[in-house]
């Protein structure tokens, strides 16, 4: 199969009450864990790559190991930048293969964010590539995004219509109560449902996007600390919500730490019962199929995507 974009995915999830799941990769087991997940459950996806993972991996291995998975597995996969931020990241991701950017300007004032996405848009638009971008601010800490609970802010449904207008974006990611991370809400989790319906029924033919979406899910919080650490176990986003929210626009849903947790826990858990092991592919290969695992999970029980290729 081959490398695609997302709009062909969006607009089948767009009219249905399911979404895409765009899991963050950092390495060659990652990928393979995800991809081998949606082989088997029939189900698009979209692997996506922060500035700092793109950093990490290299970007040349980073999309070899994309086509290898393509070619191993026979799905098509949208390859994605994650929270681009300047003009000259993602056009250099766009001249480098990847078929979906997003430039993120929450931080920016509005005119200065709506300037930069239509910037980008123009750009990618011309090389067959579609875009993300965002407007609101979600608190939280994950890879370069680091932004105080008092600084975030929701998403304002009449600035989402008039910022989509004026930048011709493909989709937006909206902030309605979300959190990157693994510090999440320290109180009852709360998604703004009425503020996603605004704005789905103002710009009714527009994908929305959710970042933040993990769950900290808590006993794979605890299997971590209880192998030697002090992860958080803060709640995060409750999965039917995620299932919920899939019912009014949002047909891409961001997990990243969920699948950081699963794969540390095991690889944790391995390490401890064989503190003798030294060879990475007895501890790797089990973390693999803990991502494998997760992303079953998520496609199936969660966006409700599986069968959807």
């Amino acid at each position: 199969m081959a490398l695609v974009t997302s709009e062909k995915m969006f607009e089948k999830a767009l009219h249905a009450d399911y979404a895409i799941g765009a899991f963050n990769v950092n390495n060659m087991e990652i990928i393979q864990g995800i991809v081998d997940a949606a082989e088997e459950e029939n189900a698009q996806i979209i692997l996506q790559v922060s500035a700092g993972a793109r950093k990490y991996a290299k970007p040349a291995y980073l999309r070899k190991l994309v086509e290898a998975a393509i070619e191993d597995t026979g799905i098509d996969v949208c390859l994605h930048l994650d929270h681009g931020d300047s003009f000259e990241l993602c056009k250099d991701c766009i001249d480098n293969g990847f078929t979906s950017v997003m430039i993120d300007g929450s931080k920016l004032p509005f005119e200065e964010n709506i300037a930069l996405t239509k910037q980008v848009v123009e750009y990618a638009h011309s090389k067959g590539v579609v875009v993300e971008a965002e407007l609101g601010k979600l608190a939280g800490i994950e890879d370069a995004v680091n932004v105080d609970a008092r600084d975030a802010s929701f998403t304002v449904p009449s600035e989402a219509k008039e910022f989509v207008e004026r930048t011709g974006v493909d989709s937006l990611a909206v902030a309605i109560g979300t959190s990157h991370g693994a510090y999440k809400f320290k109180g009852t989790p709360y998604l703004d449902f009425e503020r996603l319906k605004e704005i789905h029924a103002l710009i009714p033919d527009v994908p929305l996007v959710l970042h933040g979406a993990s769950t900290v899910i808590p006993e794979f919080v605890q299997e971590c600390n209880k192998y030697g650490g002090n992860i958080p176990g803060a709640q995060g986003v409750p999965e039917e919500m995620l299932t919920e929210a899939a019912k009014y626009g949002v047909c891409k849903i961001n997990i990243d730490t969920d699948l950081r947790l699963a794969m540390t826990a095991k690889i944790r858990q391995v390490l401890s019962e064989h503190p003798e092991e030294f060879d990475p592919r007895k501890y790797l290969g089990p973390g693999r199929d803990a991502i494998k695992d997760m992303v079953k999970h998520k496609i199936h029980d969660v966006l409700k995507s599986s069968n959807t290729k």
